[in-house]
């Protein structure tokens, strides 16, 4: 395949992003129309590494930067501080991405998990919201708190001034506005002084527009995060879909969804044009879509019975002797709740506890726990060296643990799409080659869904013999 450098893929990108006319780029770049995804349906622009290979080794002088991305669109003070925390090459998804979202274009951000979407969005929002004008201009709609905290925490590093510039232009702030904080405080804040960039959950936002407190009169770009998440949620579907056919009429507004999974993406960038969710010129970028999981991941899976699991799951502990590792148990049923049973999660923390292997110190984080104690988790967990949580798949979306070296599912996820999110809570380091595991306890019945979760997923599972 012919390869671009990334300066003249860059340039590539520019010329095709001013382009309105929607297209495909074939492996030898020249153009051709589009096949119809339906009959009638809207042309929509999709690039992706597998139709543009980019070989950016950063020992290379022509090699570009996030600064030459960014310069002439990210204020110079906001470069600045990218450089500070360390941003520097940027990611496959950053490299298609940037081009088309300085243009305007609406996007949908579709990469692995850990490879960069959360800032590719955030550095499109910096260059475009003046952080002198009191109003909020920006809104990150995400589906968890805890992914909430995070995207907030990355908004508020980028926003800060350098280290050197004392004095200059003010910094934009940025407003949490997620699930069990503290509402009347930001009904104060939202009325004194509104924030340029809010990051917020469905339930919390709706309260604030329903009451007319927060106003998106000046919004000028939307994202949802996790879009697939959110569309598959039954409490949150038809607040989403209020919100994005009432942002649809606002004047240079620019819509950006994001996620590592989402299904019939074909189906969905139609059903988005359809529905007005995003103008008819809607970039779809789709890194890596040939693997859909980081190379560094090892696959591996134990079969055993039902009885044995907690004792596979003890060794396997103790022959990996992991650095960092969570654990993904299965949420308890309706009918195991009603039926007085306690918590497969918690049975599990237990036996660990109560075990020889030595592990006193297990982390737990699922739904049922009030917000504040699951945010003393978290807050635990990345403040200390090695760790062991004890998760359900409310950790598998958007909880930022780059240390993670193992993955354990204690029972198999329900799709290859729970599958994906939680293997990609590990491996989330950038330009680190170093192995990690995704390890899977299973029954005799349940090799076939692995199989299925392999064939879907295009990855291959070692086992194991414990």
């Amino acid at each position: 395949m012919a390869c671009f450098s990334a300066t003249q893929l860059h340039t590539l990108l520019w010329t095709s992003s001013l382009n309105r006319t929607s297209h495909h780029f074939k492996p030898n770049y020249t153009y051709r129309t589009p096949k119809f995804l339906f009959r009638q349906k809207p042309l929509i622009a999709s690039f992706s590494t597998s139709d543009i290979e980019a070989r950016t080794e950063t020992k290379d002088s022509s090699t570009a930067t996030l600064r030459e991305l960014c310069h002439g669109h990210v204020p110079e003070h906001v470069i600045r501080r990218v450089e500070e925390v360390g941003y520097v090459i940027p990611t496959e998804v950053q490299l298609l991405a940037l081009p088309f979202l300085y243009s305007g274009r609406d996007c949908v951000l579709h990469a692995q998990t850990g490879s960069g979407k959360t800032l590719a969005y955030l550095l499109q929002m910096l260059s475009v919201i003046d952080s002198q004008r009191s109003a909020v201009q920006a809104l990150i709609v995400v589906p968890t708190r805890e992914l909430g905290m995070q995207v907030t925490k990355v908004a508020r590093t980028l926003a800060a001034k350098p280290s050197e510039l004392k004095s200059g232009p003010k910094s934009c702030t940025v407003m949490a506005l997620l699930d069990g904080g503290m509402l009347n405080r930001h009904k104060s804040w939202l009325k004194a002084e509104p924030p340029t960039i809010v990051v917020a959950t469905m339930g919390s936002l709706c309260q604030m527009l329903e009451k007319h407190i927060l106003k998106l009169d000046s919004c000028q770009v939307l994202v949802v995060d996790e879009v697939d998440f959110m569309f598959n949620s039954s409490k949150e579907i038809s607040s989403l879909k209020r919100l994005l056919t009432s942002y649809s009429s606002s004047k240079n507004r620019q819509t950006i969804f994001a996620s590592a999974s989402i299904p019939q993406h074909r189906r969905f960038l139609y059903d988005c044009v359809q529905q007005k969710w995003t103008k008819a010129d809607v970039v779809h970028v789709h890194v890596n879509s040939v693997e859909p999981m980081p190379s560094c991941l090892h696959h591996r899976f134990v079969v055993c019975t039902k009885r044995e699991k907690n004792q596979v799951l003890l060794s396997l502990l103790q022959v990996d002797s992991p650095e960092s590792a969570i654990i993904f148990v299965s949420e308890q049923s309706e009918k195991s709740k009603k039926a007085g049973n306690a918590p497969p999660i918690t049975l599990l923390v237990d036996f660990l506890m109560s075990s020889s292997g030595g592990f006193s110190n297990v982390s737990l984080l699922e739904e049922d726990m009030n917000f504040n104690k699951r945010a003393a988790s978290l807050s635990e967990l990345r403040g200390g060296g090695g760790y062991l949580l004890v998760a359900t798949d409310i950790a598998a979306r958007g909880v930022d643990l780059p240390e993670t070296t193992h993955i354990y599912n204690f029972d198999i996820p329900k799709d290859a799409v729970n599958y994906l999110h939680r293997a990609g809570r590990t491996g989330r380091k950038p330009f680190s080659d170093k192995k990690c595991f995704v390890t899977s306890i299973i029954t005799v019945e349940e090799r076939f869904v692995l199989q299925r979760f392999e064939n879907e997923l295009m990855f291959c599972c070692e086992q194991l013999f414990v």
